[in-house]
This record gives C-alpha cells, structure tokens and sequence, in this order.
C-alpha cells in the first residue's frame, strides 16, 4: 500500500507535471491546490529535490519545478524515493534487501510468489510517467 506521504508525493508532482514548462509554482500554491499540508510538503520536495526530480528557485519568480520532462519521470522511482522498497517483503527487494531470518530463502514459496509479484509490479511502475498520471492513460 502506498504511504500517505507517496500519495502526497504524486499529487505535487502531477500538478508539477502539469505546470512543465511554465515556470517554478509556489509551494503555497502546491499545497492549497493538492491540500496538502504545507510542512509535510516542505519535507517531500526537499526528498524529491535530493533525488534529481525536481529543481527549485530562490526568490521573486521562485518555487519549485521538474528537472525532467513528466514523460521521463517514471513512477517506480518517485515510489523509492519517497516510500522505500516496491517488494512487499525485504528478501525479495532489488534495492532494499535484508534476508528474513526465520527462512530458507531456496525454499521458501512465499518468497518465490512475492519475487514474480514484485516483478510484474515493477515493469508496469517502471513504464508507467507522471505523464501517464496527469493524462490518465492506462
């Protein structure tokens, strides 16, 4: 399940996406535009920003902005960035692992379902733009 916080995450980013082009946006104007309380986004663009996606300008004109274009911004990333791993169990995480110790990982079916899970979701997340979330097309 997506945390609270990567849901804020996508809706600024979308309206972001939205805006490309036109400038940095206030992110007083993110946040009464998305409601999305204004410390918890001051923290979200900062992450976003420490990862390359975003810019930001200082002063009159100032706000924050894509680095990419929407279409280049895939979803998977944003989800790393903001919430962690994608896999729904850390042994199976390609970027988060951790070995479960209370498990055989040659044997252990769990793991084997949740590794195809984890792949099939990562293909759809890794095509999947913020480009496709601000044009809703599947």
């Amino acid at each position: 399940m997506l945390s609270k916080k990567t849901r804020y995450a996508f809706r600024a980013l979308s309206y972001l996406a939205e805006n490309y082009g036109g400038g940095p946006v206030l992110i007083s104007e993110i946040s009464k535009e998305k409601k999305i309380p204004l410390k918890f986004l001051e923290n979200i663009l900062n992450e976003l920003k420490k990862a390359n996606l975003l810019e930001s300008k200082k002063g009159k004109g100032g706000g924050y902005f894509l680095k990419l274009s929407p279409k280049k911004i895939n979803l998977a990333t944003v989800i790393r960035v903001i919430n962690g791993p994608i896999a729904l169990l850390p042994c199976v995480s390609l970027n988060f692992y951790e070995k479960c110790e209370d498990c055989d990982e040659e044997i252990c079916g769990i793991r084997k379902v949740m590794t195809i899970t984890r792949d099939v979701t990562l293909k759809i997340l890794e095509k999947k733009t913020l480009y496709n979330i601000i044009h809703a097309s599947v």
